[in-house]
């Protein structure tokens, strides 16, 4: 058996108050060190003690300095998966815009240098001065965060981005911004160098004659923000695809200017494979929505189908201001496949459009056995609905 005592050290009057001294001295030293940014950041953090809080260390971010200072709460991190969200942040806009029925066309080219330029024929950013703040729409949304027209308004009735960051991060987490909108009949541009405009909004050229309106933005993402800059093809092309599948007729080109054709577009069969083609290039436009993209996914799986047409139908409810839409096809295989959305976004957690789904499709398997006796008896257990 082992016994552990505790035993107090023997302090004396006189080497308390060397402490004491010590530890003020200590604390001088350091305020000094700090003010002279002479500690690191290990010393730094030891020396930050409860008694050094008081107002001068608070610190009010303004503007896009939040976002420049902890990206990864608006873009989820600084890797390749952040780099690559500043482009679906652009190409969201874009969507929305087809959303609310007036863009058909979206253009992405990664330029040569790992430059982004996203091109739609939508209504095009406002260039008039917003009320109350001084500068136009562009500027507006370009340098506020929270700006948009998706808080009401009547600007968008359905709408991806709710929170109205998208192009403001972009333009927080870049070297260089070029903005160009064609509207109310002209050319308008301005360039954003380090998150300040170069000069006020300025009106260009007159737009020709059958000339589609729109938004241009051309975007260099910051070296000294992200672990790399380079993008990756595949993941902007399997993202636009899936864009291209849940948005029925939308057309979305990507175009890579960074080196040869190499790769075609196995899906929708529309590459620009032409002798001499430079670049390479997909484009996908899918004029039956999730019907084909239903058809799309039980081709990857291999799976093979019980019936050959695909089921799909949608409603809407005008007075609730809801519309949905269903495709579906049974397979031989074991296992299910649901992917729900919600405004063209992922719900990979789930929600009460999935669980209504599921309730829905069990209750109607289980009156179709009942009604043609496969369930027999009244002891039999009905189908039960397997969690996925």
């Amino acid at each position: 058996m082992t016994f552990m005592t505790e035993v107090d050290p023997v302090v004396t009057e006189g080497s308390l108050l060397a402490d004491e001294t010590s530890k003020e001295e200590q604390l001088k030293a350091a305020a000094e060190r700090i003010n002279n940014a002479e500690l690191t950041e290990g010393e730094l953090d030891e020396s930050m003690a409860p008694e050094h809080y008081e107002a001068s260390d608070l610190r009010v971010l303004e503007g896009l300095e939040a976002v420049r200072i902890r990206p990864g709460m608006y873009i989820g991190s600084t890797g390749p998966r952040g780099l690559h969200h500043l482009v679906y942040e652009i190409v969201d806009n874009s969507v929305d815009e087809a959303l609310a029925g007036y863009a058909s066309h979206i253009e992405v080219t990664i330029l040569p240098d790992n430059g982004i330029r996203v091109v739609d024929d939508g209504r095009g950013i406002p260039v008039d001065e917003v009320p109350g703040e001084g500068v136009s729409g562009v500027e507006t949304v370009m340098t506020k965060l929270h700006a948009g027209g998706k808080f009401g308004g009547g600007g968008y009735a359905v709408s991806g981005g709710l929170h109205g960051v998208g192009i403001s991060v972009v333009n927080a987490l870049s070297t260089r911004v070029d903005i160009e909108v064609r509207r109310q009949g002209f050319h308008w541009t301005q360039t954003y160098i380090d998150q300040h405009p170069t000069a006020p909004l300025k009106q260009g050229e007159p737009m020709t004659e059958g000339e589609s309106t729109g938004t241009s933005v051309t975007f260099w993402a910051d070296p000294k923000i992200f672990e790399t800059t380079i993008y990756d093809f595949e993941t902007l092309r399997s993202r636009f695809q899936q864009m291209a599948f849940l948005n029925k007729g939308l057309k979305i080109s990507l175009t890579d200017e960074r080196e040869n054709d190499q790769a075609g577009d196995e899906v929708a069969g529309d590459v620009a494979d032409e002798p001499g083609a430079k670049h390479q290039t997909v484009t996908y436009q899918y004029l039956n929505g999730i019907k084909d993209y239903v058809d799309y996914l039980v081709k990857v799986r291999k799976a093979t189908p019980v019936e050959e047409d695909v089921i799909s139908f949608e409603a809407e409810d005008l007075k609730l201001g809801i519309s949905a839409e269903l495709a579906m096809q049974w397979t031989t295989a074991y296992s299910e496949a649901v992917h729900t959305f919600a405004n063209t976004i992922s719900t990979t957690e789930g929600g009460t459009h999935e669980e209504g789904f599921r309730a829905a499709l069990t209750s109607l398997v289980n009156r179709y056995a009942r009604d043609k006796g496969i369930l027999k008896g009244q002891g039999r257990e009905p189908l039960r609905r397997r969690r996925a």
